[in-house]
């Protein structure tokens, strides 16, 4: 798949099996501090109040940030990585996850992200779909192209 293709299947996954529901509000390509000249924009944000009964519900809700990468030249294009929520995630496939661990290790995404948004949150998780029914470690080591082919 191309990264086009990759960013798609990625992005229909995550609306479908995490933002979407019964008091889950999202939305797509989200602008952060528009008007300024330090506008970033955040693939998916989704927020989830604590509860629906009581006004200080909403206040006590939280935010999560979501950055779909296809590959690891796009993890490291300079674009996204915009983690400004109480949680943050990567979502990528088995392939880019594995391309950049060892820059996890040696700190060199995180020195990125941080060049690229100084205000981002080191608080962040990646995110890799696994087939149901697939053991992960199984996955890591095999992965499945996102056709359904191993």
């Amino acid at each position: 798949m191309n990264r086009k293709d990759t960013t798609r299947f990625l992005s229909r996954l995550l609306v479908r099996e995490r933002l979407s529901g019964r008091g889950k509000y999202w939305a797509s390509e989200v602008s952060i501090d528009y008007g300024t000249k330090n506008v970033k924009r955040v693939d998916f944000m989704q927020f989830e109040p604590a509860g629906v009964i009581y006004q200080s519900d909403i206040e006590k809700g939280k935010f999560t940030c979501y950055e779909i990468k296809s590959s690891r030249e796009d993890t490291f294009s300079g674009n996204g990585l915009n983690f400004l929520g109480e949680k943050n995630y990567i979502v990528t496939t088995m392939e880019c996850y594995k391309s950049i661990q060892p820059d996890m290790r040696e700190g060199k995404l995180w020195n990125h992200i941080r060049e690229c948004n100084p205000e981002a949150s080191a608080h962040f998780g990646i995110m890799v779909p696994v087939p149901m029914f697939v053991d992960p470690t199984d996955e890591y080591v095999n992965p499945t192209s996102l056709d359904g082919r191993r």
